[in-house]
């Protein structure tokens, strides 16, 4: 997927309380730079201000966003059970999600990760960063304190020693 296409796709996926955060650490922004301008006489504190500023700037959208959906979206996923299939090469992955925020969910996009295990230290924490495979669907419509069952199915799935399989799910 190209650079375009993702800034696109992000944009699309906004909702209000987005705009509403962007807008404030804007306006944030906007309001210490000015006030350094008039504190100028005071080198170190107008210099401090606009520090605090650019600060606010690069890491308000970043953390307020993540945070912000972390709260407002917030969900849990379960897996069920995980079955190899013996005539096609692929993982039957059954679970649940259950939607903990104070909203309806429109849309929740549930995807399963197959990755390798290890024994290594390091590489047990590398895997799950890079999964075998990856299969995503999208559940529509789950309503605040609802639960509602899934199956995925993640094919081809070739790799034939140790893995292990996670879920993880992302609402709107």
């Amino acid at each position: 997927m190209a650079i375009k296409e993702k800034i696109t796709a992000f944009i699309n996926e906004l909702v209000m309380y987005d705009y509403i955060l962007f807008g404030s650490v804007f306006i944030l922004f906007l309001l210490f730079i000015i006030l350094a301008i008039i504190l100028r006489k005071k080198v170190g504190l107008s210099i401090f201000l606009i520090l605090l500023s650019f600060s606010i700037l690069a890491l308000g959208p970043t953390l307020g966003y993540a945070k912000m959906h972390e709260y407002l979206f917030k969900n849990s996923t379960t897996l069920i059970s995980q079955k190899r299939l013996s005539f096609t090469p692929a993982v039957v992955v059954r679970g649940s999600i259950t939607n903990e925020s104070k909203v309806n969910f429109k849309t929740c996009k549930i995807t399963a990760s197959a990755y390798k295990l290890s024994k290594n230290i390091i590489k047990k924490h590398i895997y799950p960063l890079k999964p075998l495979k990856k299969m995503s669907i999208i559940q529509e419509n789950i309503n605040k304190g609802e639960t509602k069952e899934f199956k995925i199915i993640i094919e081809p799935f070739t790799y034939s020693k140790d893995y292990n399989i996670s879920i993880e799910a992302s609402c709107k």
